[in-house]
């Protein structure tokens, strides 16, 4: 975190303060108008013509700054000065004609100076203040508002008489007292603003934290979705099969993945695995897990040793407790036959040529990183011409609309056999679209990865 960004923060704040203390001062017009009009009717005992000065000259001062705010430009440093410096000689005027009534006033320039954040400039207002409001007072004992009692001037009541005496009472017994507690109001604002300043600037640490962080985790995401097969048609010169496959994370990064490589000439391993939970743990995971997957696959072993060896690596170094549920077939294209293996994941929906998806339901073994000893048993089928195959994870059938009803097998079932005749990327676009329109406004709380294959065959073409 540099000083750069702390500066623009705080520039923007002075900029916000200026419009704020600026609408004060309007308010502060409006009392002062107020006041004005309460001398003219003989509230206030206060010369006519002393008071029209304070009068006029005080709303002038006070409305002076939201004129400047149009003329001056509002990134200046010093316009905060001449603002607070109308705010400070408008309630000179003030106390000048009212001195024992407007002492509540020198309190307003230093609580508007908290706005801004500095202790320095609340400091150099407040000696400002005190000067003016000593100047103020000594001209409103010789003109301004006469109240012997409150200056404690004259032992009786009678007409003004202003002496050295009389100058040294209001000094003690009026500006002193008053400058003290106006610094003590002032430490405790400078105090308040203090704390305000650091929490703004812990605020723009945190937030300069979290851009940096989602700009890692865009990073995060443009690695991961690039280590997963993204160009389609994938195999073009491949006229045996068609094969596609899409997964949107429920956070910036998931623990879903789908993989599919030519293990030979003659041999597709297709993969689709879900690691337990979401977000980063889960996606490191997750590059482990399709890693080993891969390299072991790519040897030519079958998927039961792939799945059975990658589990013993997986369980090696697993201190979270993290597991992967993980489907794995490997295809020989020019027969058809589908040897797979399947780690406690979602059963597939297999569609014969011809005729709709139906769950392949066969018996799972444990899930991968589960338990060290696991052995894993291989399935097979063979594929006809025209037959298709569907992989999904738990975050299609497990995605929950406003109302927490899960989308559910059955759903899915429908939605394939509304579309069984679709290739495999419009296949996926209808039931991405379906489980979205189910879902609606409900937020997503799983990753969500479909992978679609149909086998031609060799006779065969796409």
């Amino acid at each position: 975190m540099n000083e750069t960004d702390y500066s623009v923060a705080f520039a923007e704040n002075e900029k916000q303060a200026n419009l704020y203390v600026a609408r004060c001062m309007r308010v502060l017009a409006a009392v002062i108008a107020v006041i004005w009009l309460l001398n003219v009717v003989g509230v206030f005992i206060v010369p006519k013509t002393i008071m029209a000065v304070a009068g006029i000259g005080g709303v002038s001062l006070m409305l002076l700054p939201s004129l400047l705010l149009k003329l001056i430009n509002q990134n200046s440093p010093r316009l905060k000065l001449y603002i607070m410096l109308c705010c400070i000689l408008g309630i000179t005027l003030l106390s000048a004609a009212l001195p024992s009534h407007a002492i509540l006033a020198w309190a307003v320039p230093v609580v508007l100076g908290c706005h801004y954040y500095s202790k320095r400039f609340s400091y150099g207002l407040l000696a400002v203040s005190v000067v003016c409001m000593a100047a103020s007072l000594l001209f409103g004992t010789y003109f301004g508002e006469w109240d012997s009692n409150l200056l404690k001037a004259l032992e009786t009541d009678g007409p003004r008489t202003v002496t050295g005496d009389t100058v040294r009472r209001v000094v003690l017994f009026y500006i002193l007292p008053r400058s003290l507690i106006l610094c003590g109001v002032t430490i405790i604002c400078s105090t308040l603003a203090d704390r305000t300043r650091k929490l703004l600037e812990r605020q723009i640490k945190d937030s300069a934290d979290k851009q940096q962080i989602a700009s890692e985790l865009s990073v995060a995401t443009h690695i991961q979705t690039s280590m997963l097969p993204r160009i389609f048609p994938a195999f073009p010169a491949q006229k045996e099969f068609d094969i596609y496959a899409m997964t949107n994370p429920a956070k910036e990064v998931g623990g879903d993945f789908y993989d599919f490589f030519l293990v030979d000439d003659d041999h597709l391993a297709v993969v689709v695995a879900d690691v337990s939970g979401k977000g980063i743990p889960a996606a490191l995971f997750m590059v482990i897990a399709k890693t080993l997957i891969k390299d072991h696959a790519q040897r030519g072993t079958s998927p039961d040793v792939v799945f059975t060896e990658v589990n013993r690596l997986l369980c090696e170094a697993n201190d979270e407790g993290m597991f992967v549920t993980a489907w794995l077939g490997v295809l020989e294209l020019s027969t058809g036959h589908l040897s797979y293996v399947n780690a406690g994941h979602n059963p597939p929906l297999l569609r014969r040529a011809g005729g709709g998806y139906d769950y392949l339901r066969t018996r799972s073994g444990f899930v991968l990183a589960g338990v060290e000893e696991t052995r894993y048993r291989s399935c097979s089928l063979e594929l006809a011409p025209g037959d298709a195959l569907f992989l999904y994870t738990d975050g299609v059938t497990e995605a929950t609309d406003a109302e927490k009803q899960l989308y559910g097998e059955e759903r899915l079932a429908a939605a394939l056999n509304s579309h069984k005749d679709y290739a495999p990327k419009e296949l996926l676009s209808a039931v991405r679209d379906d489980v979205e329109a189910f879902v609606g406004q409900a937020p997503q709380f799983d990753d969500i990865t479909v992978l679609s294959l149909c086998y031609y065959g060799q006779t065969q073409g796409i």
